[in-house]
């Protein structure tokens, strides 16, 4: 809607690189209102292959290409998705350039994951998650989700999934941070799971999720309902201060368990 942009999200680190995980069609515009520069993404993480998660790769690759104060960003895609995302998403806008025919390569430094596999970056291993997301008559479109620990903090980041709380359950029981995709309109698609089917979860698994990719709505209450909240466009999270928090709280469990015993 209006007051929303694509669920695209920027991981900073430390050291100042950072991370867009997913690139919708309005990435130029989402980044400018985050207040960031496409020169300062130096990688990429590319989920699935609907647009509002991939359509943004062709403005990237040519602003980065022919930038010359700017670097060819990492590109991370599962290998199963990376020589459909060339030939059915970007290659009829960007294979040739000056008479001459191009690849991904000309545009990214492209590097196939196993879709089971994982990657590494700033330090970080982040496993990919498949799982269906939209169900076909000859095969499903998976989207690949991330599991990743930052300082102690484990997080589960869904990307777009169909709400199979029992094939996810492992990475759902085991995070500490859960940014969950969920549908609040009216008529439910089955592509996302939709917000009355989270609000069902046992309380323990609602009290660490984050909801985002929904629509406006001010009928249902997700923090009444025991969610962490709706992710509003632009907010930020410390991982490395809610680890320090989570340390604190584990200290304080295990102070009053040694009190009781």
């Amino acid at each position: 809607n209006p007051n929303n942009y694509q669920s695209n999200m920027v991981l900073s680190s430390p050291s100042g690189r950072k991370l867009l995980i997913d690139c919708g069609s309005d990435v130029r515009y989402s980044l400018l209102t985050a207040g960031l520069h496409y020169r300062e993404i130096t990688d990429i993480y590319i989920s699935h292959l609907h647009a509002d998660h991939v359509g943004g790769l062709e403005y990237m690759g040519f602003t980065t290409r022919f930038d010359p104060e700017c670097g060819k960003p990492n590109l991370y895609v599962a290998d199963a998705l990376a020589d459909t995302m060339w030939e059915n998403s970007l290659s009829a806008g960007m294979r040739i350039i000056g008479g001459r025919e191009c690849t991904i390569e000309d545009f990214f430094h492209l590097e196939r994951v196993g879709g089971e596999g994982a990657f590494e970056w700033e330090g970080i291993r982040f496993e990919l998650v498949p799982s269906v997301h939209v169900e076909g008559d000859t095969e499903n479109m998976l989207s690949y989700g991330l599991f990743f620990d930052v300082d102690g903090v484990k997080v589960y980041l869904t990307t777009d999934t169909m709400f199979t709380p029992d094939a996810l359950g492992r990475y759902l029981e085991g995070a500490d941070l859960i940014f969950h995709d969920c549908e609040t309109s009216l008529h439910a698609t089955g592509v996302h799971p939709h917000y009355h089917d989270l609000v069902a979860l046992p309380p323990h698994l609602k009290g660490k999720m984050w909801l985002y990719h929904h629509e406006e709505t001010d009928v249902l209450n997700p923090l009444k309902d025991g969610f962490l909240g709706y992710v509003k466009c632009g907010q930020s999270f410390d991982l490395m201060a809610i680890g320090r928090a989570l340390s604190e709280e584990n200290v304080r469990r295990r102070a009053q368990r040694q009190g009781a015993g």
